[in-house]
């Protein structure tokens, strides 16, 4: 008996010709992708527009599958983190972060992380695979189950009103499927998760970096975290290489190409390692000299076991976030969310045998 083929994570197209191959008009997938991603259902038996001979043959050839929910953690700020593992028992984490009429959630691409930063805790567990876009696509609907929001809501009145692809891994060594699985989740037919309501992070992979955002039309952040070469490849081995020079020019090209969009640059803030007003300006200078159109995303270090790294002190940030706003950026200081379950920034991290951090 031939293997179920899994429904999560197939394109529109795909879905049409998997219906073809078992003897079905194209236009069913129109009405199995709103099951699917409007609907969030996962029992064939429940499609009710559907015929009872049809269902059961959908029922005979495919599946509807979510990730095993392992552990599940509530912050005292209600921050809510998942260990989650698929079929072949890997694990990653995803998590929540609500406030008062809305929320982001910050999903994963890769099961650990090849690039290696020195304060991330992800980094530390070194990278054991790619997910697939139905792994990417099946953590936010894993969100979406628990929060009740089926069938898809309007902007308006969603709690998980964003996306950051800003947990375990980095997207751009995962490009095909995380460009994939951006396309199902921002589908207007299905889960339609507006486009300006996703954030993609990366650690700036250069030669990705404008076909990625191309493909998806999804914003950018660019994880930072140091004002020249020399100090940013000290806490991130990517820079080596990849410098500062090859990402900010595709930044500058991402720009060029829509004039509308603004470049957040994370900037993680560690004590007497990248937070002088020195750096600050350094930081001021390299935007001017691309001539982007920026904002700081400010981050307070968010310690795990084993980092030796300690958070810069409140007044050096204070005096940091002031210097570049002097000098016309937005920067704003992130508030730490999340930080009693290691939910926060940087904290992220799950091998197989882990049931809890």
């Amino acid at each position: 008996m031939s293997e179920k083929i899994e429904l999560i994570g197939l394109n529109k197209d795909e879905l049409k010709k998997a219906l073809l191959d078992i003897g079905e008009k194209p236009f069913r997938a129109k009405q199995l992708w709103q099951w699917l991603y409007y609907f969030g259902e996962t029992d064939f038996a429940k499609m009710t527009n559907l015929s009872k001979d049809l269902r059961q043959k959908l029922s005979e050839k495919f599946t509807i599958s979510r990730p095993k929910i392992v552990t599940e953690q509530i912050s005292s700020d209600k921050t809510h983190k998942w260990l989650l593992e698929f079929a072949d028992g890997q694990r990653v984490e995803m998590v929540y972060i609500p406030e008062e009429d809305r929320g982001a959630v910050c999903i994963s691409t890769q099961v650990g992380c090849a690039v290696g930063c020195r304060f991330c805790h992800t980094g530390s567990q070194k990278l054991t695979r790619n997910l697939t876009a139905a792994e990417i696509v099946s953590e936010f609907m894993v969100a979406r189950d628990a929060y009740h929001e089926w069938p898809s809501p309007t902007n308006e009145t969603r709690y998980l009103s964003n996306i950051v692809v800003m947990g375990m891994g980095e997207p751009l060594h995962n490009l095909d499927n995380t460009i994939k699985a951006l396309n199902i989740l921002t589908d207007g037919d299905g889960i339609a998760i507006s486009r300006r309501r996703i954030t993609m992070s990366t650690s700036g992979i250069a030669p990705h970096i404008v076909h990625a955002l191309k493909e998806t039309g999804v914003r950018l952040a660019i994880s930072l975290h140091a004002p020249n070469n020399d100090l940013r490849s000290q806490i991130m081995p990517i820079n080596k290489r990849y410098p500062l020079e090859e990402v900010l020019k595709a930044c500058r090209e991402y720009q060029d190409g829509d004039g509308s969009r603004y470049i957040t640059f994370e900037y993680l803030l560690l004590d007497g390692v990248n937070d002088s007003l020195d750096c600050a300006q350094q930081l001021i200078d390299l935007m001017k000299k691309y001539k982007l159109r920026a904002s700081f995303n400010l981050i307070p270090f968010n310690p795990w076991p084993g980092c030796d790294f300690k958070p810069s002190k409140k007044a050096q940030i204070k005096a940091f976030a002031l210097a570049l706003e002097k000098a016309g950026f937005a920067a704003p200081v992130r508030v730490p969310r999340g930080q009693d379950i290691l939910a926060a920034c940087g904290q992220l991290k799950s091998k197989k045998d882990q049931e809890n951090l």
